[in-house]
């Protein structure tokens, strides 16, 4: 069990920018996954949050086999998203990586977008349980709120319904069970986007 580091400093104000979540299921759309993130570039700041996709598959897959438990699987999921992280940034050579809460603030400020990797968070952190009861979807809010922006965008490959109350997403399979109390925490507006939604740039 692993003991909750310091909390990073929430930046007072607003930063003129957003988090955008980007699914690793995308990894099945290249066409589509490269336009949203040079729109991320071309339209900055952004954070990207990456979603674990297929390595975070595989984590769930190991931890059924052997009997892992959450809290392992979780730090071996914020891994997942990491790796996630570098093939965004081989895809799109022009977005960096920001490895801790801070580098990602000081980019925003720059007016740069940037590519989070969550590692950081493997030492543990009081506002975020270690279970797949919280996935990329609610740390991306997580982001978001402590970053002080006004918008968080989720995009995913998955068809949406026309129910928008996280509630309802987290019961329907589309956000992860803790994305309602998240959400309830975030002062600024959440979009979520399906395929149906390609043409629209992030920022709209």
């Amino acid at each position: 069990m692993t003991s909750a580091s310091p909390a990073p400093p929430r930046v007072t104000g607003t930063i003129d920018g957003a988090v955008v979540k980007i699914g690793g299921s995308l990894v099945a759309d290249r066409a589509r996954l490269c336009a949203i993130l040079a729109d991320c570039v071309e339209e900055p700041p952004v954070a990207i949050v990456p979603g674990g996709g297929l390595f975070a598959d595989a984590v769930r897959a190991t931890q059924a086999a052997l009997g892992l438990d959450d809290a392992l699987a979780h730090r071996l999921a914020l891994d997942a998203m990491g790796r996630m992280a570098e093939v965004f940034c081989a895809l799109e050579p022009r977005l960096p990586i920001a490895r801790s809460f801070e580098a990602v603030a000081d980019a925003l400020a720059q007016g740069r977008s940037v590519i989070w990797d969550p590692i950081a968070l493997k030492a543990g952190h009081a506002d975020i349980a270690e279970s797949w009861d919280v996935t990329s979807d609610s740390l991306a809010l997580w982001l978001a709120s402590m970053l002080g922006v006004d918008r968080c965008i989720l995009v995913k490959s998955a068809k949406l319904t026309s129910q928008a109350d996280p509630a309802a997403l987290a019961r329907a399979g589309l956000v992860d069970a803790a994305f309602p109390r998240f959400a309830a925490a975030f002062g600024g507006t959440i979009v979520i986007r399906g395929p149906e939604d390609i043409s629209q740039k992030h920022a709209a």
